[in-house]
């Protein structure tokens, strides 16, 4: 009896024992192998929100840009409102005039009308320090509690990174995605009286970009245009 008790003991001190074991070395590899996949795709779902959030924040400063010029040229004649735009006769032939800068014109202040922004570029590597607003001031750089960052000399840093590119061309009245040269200009023929060169719709376009501080050259993030009608 005695001996039958005790076999009777071993037998279940030894189901215990197996039933206590533990992880074996696959069953951990298993669990470190999903475990880990699960923190890969968590960074990763991560990486791409910020990655979408920063380029959501970027299109909507590269907006604004654009409209900024934009809303700055909304009231500006095609030309200039003094000399406009004309061809000079010179020998045999003829010289465009009024196109683009006109003498003495320097600062933002002096740029009156749409031509004088032709080929423009406000921020890196342009005209001016950097991009401009409505009322043609660079904008400054902010810190995160909206205020101007100042250089060593006390004065505003441009906004970093940047840029407005501004082309303006003249189009064919009936055909907006036309070109035409700015000395274009049609001839009277029949019934036609002739249009003269000042007499063409302006497609102006906004390029805006943005380089930062680990980019090797500026990237575009947005583009704007519209039309001057004649």
């Amino acid at each position: 009896m005695r001996s039958a008790h005790g076999k009777g003991g071993s037998a279940a001190g030894l189901g215990e024992r197996r039933g206590r074991r533990g992880f074996t070395l696959l069953e951990t590899s298993m669990a470190l192998v999903i475990i880990g996949v699960g923190v890969l795709a968590f960074v990763e779902a991560q990486k791409t929100f910020v990655q979408n959030n920063s380029w959501s924040s970027h299109t909507a400063t590269a907006t604004l840009l654009a409209n900024e010029i934009r809303e700055r040229m909304r009231r500006l004649p095609r030309h200039d409102p003094v000399t406009g735009l004309y061809l000079e006769a010179q020998g045999t032939g003829t010289t465009l005039q009024g196109w683009g800068l006109e003498a003495g014109e320097i600062a933002i202040d002096d740029f009156d009308d749409i031509d004088d922004y032709e080929d423009m570029r406000f921020g890196v590597d342009g005209d001016l320090p950097g991009p401009i607003d409505a009322f043609g001031n660079v904008i400054p750089e902010l810190d995160a509690d909206g205020v101007p960052v100042l250089d060593e000399r006390g004065d505003p840093v441009p906004l970093q990174g940047w840029s407005q590119t501004v082309t303006v061309e003249k189009v064919d009245p009936f055909n907006f995605a036309t070109a035409r040269a700015p000395g274009f200009f049609e001839a009277a023929a029949g019934a036609f009286p002739g249009r003269s060169v000042d007499q063409y719709p302006l497609r102006v376009t906004v390029m805006v970009e943005y380089q930062g501080p680990y980019d090797t050259s500026p990237r575009e993030v947005a583009r704007v245009f519209w039309i001057a009608p004649p």
